[in-house]
């Protein structure tokens, strides 16, 4: 039997007010082609099927298309709901989707039995080739009960124990069923969180389960597999090969595009005797994402051999983050960098600066300690650290800039002197 895990799809997602359409469309026909040559009997989607609760209508038209070239092939599905899909939205088609055969989760059940998936391989429906647990995103309001007076520590660690307890009794359930039929078959897991030892990208935005930040492998269940989404780069997890993220089909961030960075599914091979063995199944790349980093000279003759590398008929246009290092404005930067594109397949999506001699200067002063530092130290310094990080499309002219330093400058000595005043009386 063989299944594929997937996740973070995020169908509708907007790039830097670009659409992601043409490449989700072509990463499914591609997907439903590996399902057929490949012979998949089930595919698992790990959460995160949608970018937004309120998807535009085209992605929601690609999913539904999807589910019925599905069920024509014959494979089975099963989706949890990640913490980007609205539970209310996937919830009105899964009573639907059930009397045809896929299963669609997007909350905790009441009886955890409900939310274990017998999976079967194709020339076999009489008994399962492998369980699976599930679970998708899980909210706080979904497994605790809110106490007055708890700190935010004893808050996580409440949500901790809440979600393990919740893996703890799928999986019973789950175990329990197999046991009690005697089926020799592995049980799989899926996740949608984040996983201590996961590394994350620039595209996962901070939306942990509640207050909790990241959730120990060790308090998952003994499942053969953990089928995990939320985390956008394909990786195994504090070196478990059995939990991994599948990642992202596309890159959803310059930091996802660069070498060595492929996107890819996992298939999972069960034999007879329920041993179960995965390998990385690698996606085409459907749009280059590039970045591009240097002083002045180096950017602009990274961005010269681009140009004449550059096929005007090849595919989609390439997409570019340009960082300049440079201390000193730059007026003309954005006329330069569009002139040495001219012409070519490729378009700047994101154009910033990087002050060299600020960040090293920040990086020096962030080894000493606060003992050595007076409180308008740290503010001199914190100031320059957020002008610095700055990402905007657009440099502020350096007048600008200076002049609102200053009124900052001026606010903080300001609420210093009133504070000091307040101690003083």
């Amino acid at each position: 039997m063989k299944i594929i895990h997937t996740a973070d799809w995020h169908l509708g997602q907007h790039f830097m007010g670009k659409s992601r359409e043409p490449e989700h469309q072509a990463f499914l026909v591609w997907l439903l082609h590996t399902i057929s040559t490949q012979s998949i009997d089930a595919l698992i989607v790990a959460g995160d099927v949608f970018d937004t609760g309120a998807p535009p209508s085209y992605a929601r038209q690609m999913y539904n298309r999807f589910v019925v070239d599905m069920l024509r092939a014959g494979c089975q599905l099963i989706v949890v709901g990640g913490n980007h899909d609205s539970v209310a939205m996937l919830e009105e088609s899964s009573d639907l989707l059930g009397h045809v055969g896929i299963r669609q989760i997007a909350r905790p059940t009441e009886h955890p039995a409900d939310q274990v998936v017998r999976v079967f391989a194709r020339d076999n429906r009489e008994q399962p080739a492998a369980l699976v647990c599930a679970i998708p995103f899980v909210r706080p309001q979904h497994v605790v009960k809110s106490t007055a007076g708890q700190d935010i520590a004893a808050k996580q660690r409440q949500l901790q124990t809440a979600i393990a307890d919740h893996y703890r009794s799928v999986f019973d359930a789950a175990a329990a069923l197999r046991d009690s039929n005697h089926w020799a078959c592995p049980i799989i897991a899926t996740g949608h969180l984040t996983a201590v030892g996961a590394t994350r990208s620039d595209s996962v935005r901070d939306i942990y389960i509640g207050t909790l930040e990241a959730f120990p492998a060790e308090a998952f269940p003994p499942a053969d597999y953990i089928a995990l989404g939320h985390i956008h780069g394909a990786q195994k997890v504090a070196g478990n090969e059995n939990i991994r993220y599948s990642g992202s089909p596309i890159p959803l961030s310059f930091d996802e595009a660069g070498r060595g960075r492929e996107k890819s599914v996992v298939q999972l091979d069960i034999s007879p005797g329920a041993v179960l063995t995965h390998r990385l199944i690698t996606i085409p790349r459907y749009r280059s994402l590039q970045t591009i980093r240097g002083d002045l000279k180096s950017v602009e003759q990274q961005l010269s051999e681009l140009a004449a590398a550059s096929d005007t008929d090849a595919g989609n246009t390439i997409w570019l983050e340009v960082i300049v290092e440079a201390q000193d404005y730059l007026n003309d930067l954005q006329q330069r960098v569009a002139a040495l594109l001219e012409g070519c397949n490729a378009e700047v999506l994101l154009l910033r600066r990087m002050r060299q001699q600020t960040s090293a200067s920040l990086q020096s002063e962030q080894q000493q300690t606060l003992d050595e530092l007076t409180v308008d130290d740290i503010f001199d310094y914190r100031l320059e650290e957020a002008f610095c990080a700055q990402q905007t499309p657009q440099e502020t002219i350096d007048a600008e800039t200076a002049a609102l330093k200053a009124r900052l400058k001026t606010m903080y000595q300001q609420v210093v002197s009133e504070v000091q005043s307040g101690e003083a009386s």
